[in-house]
């Protein structure tokens, strides 16, 4: 049976649930935004922060949390800031955008900078300038008092010793911000921790051959795990390959569930506590 013909899960009885990462500008999804804000509502998501990447997609989270906001009942939420792999793009005019923006963020409804870091596996922007766009984004953070949503890939020690150096400058907040879709060691997870960090958990914690993610959920404090789709990327399993949604959140909080061998409702509960808490709402 190929992708195509599956039928997505969308698992119902869950309430209260905060994905705390969708990329709900997408145009995979927001061809249907509708559709999919019902669905996430049907089962149980009821709070979506969407985060941006570039000045572009900024502006277009910040324009769908002003559509969309309220509808049913959701609450969006969103960010701004430049990813990685668009650190090329990065000069002093879209500086001045990220600094007007947040200027208003109460009226936006802004709760985050990023997702900013670093990501050495695609490397689409030169590593100089993916380290030198992060330092200058996490100097913003910390002046306008905002947490900020970390983005890393295969770049771990770089991105360590760039939030080591701010942190000794005295220039990183008590709670920095997320470790998005981490993907890093038990070990470094517990280093982010107690700098303040917050763990994002996606689809791969579900995936069959993730061998790391058990191992980092252990160590991971309950008061620090969050939980997010990416959508449109990375569904979790049963519904990997399809376009991912605020809905198979739940399908997220599920597999920790199990992995904790704790009450589903209850870590629907802890995970929207500890990302209220995170992103100050």
């Amino acid at each position: 049976m190929s992708h195509k013909h599956r039928d997505p899960v969308y698992p119902e009885g869950l309430t209260g649930v905060f994905d705390t990462h969708a990329h709900l500008y997408d145009e995979r999804i927001f061809a249907d935004a509708e559709g999919a804000l019902e669905r996430a509502l049907k089962c149980g998501v009821d709070t979506v922060l969407v985060p941006g990447d570039n000045e572009e997609t900024s502006k277009l989270a910040i324009d769908f949390v002003q559509e969309w906001d309220g509808f049913k009942g959701i609450a969006l939420y969103c960010s701004v800031g430049v990813h990685p792999h668009e650190s090329s793009s990065y000069d002093d005019n879209v500086e001045q955008v990220l600094i007007d923006l947040l200027s208003k963020r109460e009226k936006y409804k802004i709760k985050a900078i990023g997702e900013i870091g670093l990501d050495y596996y695609y490397d689409l922007s030169p590593r100089d300038v993916q380290r030198d766009v992060f330092r200058k984004q996490l100097e913003l953070a910390y002046e306008l008092d905002i947490p900020f949503i970390l983005h890393e890939r295969d770049a771990t020690q770089d991105c360590l010793n760039i939030l080591k150096e701010a942190k000794q400058k005295g220039m990183l907040l008590d709670t920095p911000g997320v470790c998005h879709c981490c993907t890093c060691s038990a070990e470094i997870v517990k280093i982010l921790v107690d700098m303040g960090f917050y763990i994002g958990f996606d689809g791969p914690v579900t995936f069959k051959n993730n061998k790391k993610s058990p191992g980092v959920l252990e160590i991971c404090p309950w008061d620090r795990i969050v939980v997010e789709t990416d959508s449109p990327y990375m569904a979790p399993e049963p519904n990997r390959g399809m376009t991912n949604e605020p809905a198979f959140v739940t399908l997220v909080v599920e597999k920790i569930s199990q992995l904790k061998g704790e009450d589903p409702q209850k870590v629907a509960c802890i995970t929207r506590e500890n990302g209220m808490r995170l992103f100050r709402i």
